[in-house]
């Protein structure tokens, strides 16, 4: 069975947001075996300088490195401004392919400065879903919508019209 993760960094807080990825989560139970590993946000000063933001980003970055780590052969998908935007049946075909090369499916959101450039190069895909910018904590719930709608989609199941 395929295995995918979502690595993110930061806690979920309102449980509205709980609440949508449990139910995607449990959806995604007949597809596949489906995780969130949620990790440590650094904090950072209230007025952070440069210098700051890039030492939380590369400690961020490192603490992703480690989880992506924890699984072999693990196909990587970074989520990022500068990836490329697919549509869901574009999404439905990446997963579909990368799962004949691997079992182990892993995206990662950063947090709200973004991505280390160490995990943007261990990345096999760049993906962006939008231009437009969303609260790191609904993303998460759009993500697991994604990947449902495209298991739904390689499934040929109704939930994609």
């Amino acid at each position: 069975m395929l295995n995918i993760k979502i690595i993110a960094i930061g806690k979920i807080k309102d449980k509205w947001i709980i609440d949508g990825i449990e139910e995607y989560e449990k959806r995604l139970k007949a597809y596949c075996k489906f995780t969130i590993a949620e990790l440590k946000e650094y904090k950072l000063p209230l007025c952070p300088s440069q210098s700051d933001i890039d030492k939380g980003i590369e400690n961020e970055g490192n603490d992703i490195l480690k989880e992506i780590e924890k699984d072999s052969n693990n196909i990587v998908i970074a989520m990022c401004i500068e990836g490329k935007q697919l549509s869901s049946n574009e999404l439905a075909q990446t997963i579909e392919n990368y799962s004949f090369k691997s079992a182990n499916i892993t995206f990662v959101i950063g947090g709200s400065y973004g991505l280390s450039e160490n995990v943007k190069n261990r990345a096999d895909f760049k993906l962006s879903v939008s231009k437009m910018t969303f609260p790191h904590q609904v993303f998460r719930m759009i993500l697991a919508e994604q990947i449902y709608r495209a298991f739904s989609i390689m499934n040929n199941g109704k939930y994609h019209k």
